[in-house]
């Protein structure tokens, strides 16, 4: 009998090799990197130049050719505007840490992550900063040399920009390009309409306006905006804050006059998303609304554009045409509903992992 009729004349199950189980392995110890947007290390002139400088070189953030747009701002920008966002960082800087409010925030949220996740005893939990420090890169490197081969990173934006949420996984892996022998990676994705999230805001408005000594006629949920050609070109920024706001009505039970979105933070000529919130407030005031609230769906942290751009700037612009009554409505931070929304998107992409 030849070799090929004596493989035919065997039974099928005798031709597989039998094979014996693998000895269970080391669990794999993960670490979870929460990264916010970013802070200057100080309010005067060369910590400022740092900050703006790096975050105004992301070609995420401004997408002008460099030919074009390295002159302005290696110019006027940056030699003018240091000393003016130093100013206004100034107004909110939390002088006993010596840092923005950002950096507090952030720092407090992983934190209480680290402490909610005690009974993951493979999960390390660290925090950095896409701009500023700490920096993406060198929590990434004590990540791993606390041995994690697995990293979850969460971008700390609600809503999907390639201004934010990309850019912040773009310095990420250029960290990681860096090393000879990288984790592997997940990152959580946007929330802008989890169940949870949503709970978690309008908790946090009906306390906060049951805590006030007037009744709002009108409530603006601000985000920040990005240029309107970047939407144009398929960002999906806008349509998630549409939807953010209106889940948020739905679950108040509020109507499109009483809740309404509008876009802060422009910079530069051209056009961005709109309506603006300082010409809505403006709007409101010369149209006789003499109460209003805002809150900021779109920043996980209490910063620079919700303390001073809402809390000051747009306050004294509603006022100044008119307005009776401002207030501003502080963001998730790391009140318990916050970090209920950040713990438990943690445990969900932790999952298979852990």
């Amino acid at each position: 009998m030849t070799l090929s009729e004596r493989t035919r004349t065997q039974p099928l199950e005798n031709s597989i090799p039998t094979t014996t189980a693998a000895p269970p392995t080391k669990a794999a110890k993960v670490g979870v990197m929460l990264v916010n947007l970013g802070t200057p290390d100080g309010t005067d002139f060369k910590p400022m130049w740092r900050y703006l400088r790096e975050f105004l070189s992301d070609p995420r953030v401004i997408e002008l050719n460099k030919l074009i747009w390295y002159p302005i701002l290696y110019g006027p920008v940056l030699t003018f505007r240091p000393s003016k966002s130093g100013a206004n960082y100034a107004k909110i800087w939390n002088r006993e840490r010596n840092e923005s409010p950002l950096h507090t925030f952030t720092r407090s949220q992983g934190e209480k992550l680290a402490a909610s996740l005690r009974d993951l005893p493979n999960v390390t939990v660290d925090w950095a900063m896409r701009y500023g420090n700490p920096s993406t890169g060198s929590v990434v490197r004590k990540l791993v040399e606390r041995g994690c081969d697995r990293i979850l990173t969460f971008p700390l934006y609600p809503q999907y920009s390639a201004t934010t949420t990309a850019t912040a996984n773009d310095q990420l892996f250029r960290a990681l390009m860096k090393m000879r022998r990288a984790p592997a990676v997940r990152s959580v994705p946007p929330y802008y309409d989890e169940p949870i999230y949503i709970d978690a805001l309008a908790t946090s408005i009906i306390r906060h306006l049951k805590s006030l000594d007037f009744e709002p006629e009108m409530i603006l949920t601000s985000y920040h905006g990005i240029p309107k050609p970047y939407s144009d070109k398929g960002d999906p920024y806008r349509r998630h804050c549409l939807e953010t706001t209106r889940l948020l009505r739905e679950k108040l039970g509020w109507s499109e006059d009483r809740l309404i979105t509008t876009f802060q933070s422009r910079f530069g000529a051209q056009e961005w998303l709109q309506p603006y919130t300082d010409k809505t407030v403006e709007k409101l005031a010369h149209d006789g609304v003499k109460r209003i609230a805002v809150v900021n769906p779109g920043f996980s942290s209490d910063c620079i554009e919700t303390l001073d751009e809402i809390g000051r700037e747009v306050r004294d612009e509603f006022l100044g045409a008119g307005g009776e009554k401002f207030s501003h409505i502080s963001c998730l931070n790391d009140s318990s509903e916050g970090m209920a929304v950040i713990e438990m998107l943690t445990r969900r992409e932790l999952s298979g992992w852990v």
